[in-house]
């Protein structure tokens, strides 16, 4: 089963998403948005952004 976007309201009113994994575990949540509208276009612009993204090892701060 493919992983998954949900947009929900949270108790505050705002409008967040998760990206689910196949399994059901949440892997990414987003932050809170005013709009319904607003949470879907922050799930495209996380799409958008992770395809083709390199994976990046950064160092342990001193």
């Amino acid at each position: 089963m493919p992983g998954r976007s949900e947009v929900y309201q949270d108790a505050g009113g705002k409008y967040r998403f998760r990206l689910k994994a196949g399994n059901g575990e949440i892997v990414a949540t987003g932050q809170g948005y005013v709009s319904k509208d607003a949470a879907h276009k922050g799930v495209e612009a996380v799409r958008r952004a992770a395809d083709g993204a390199p994976v990046v090892d950064v160092p342990k701060a001193a």
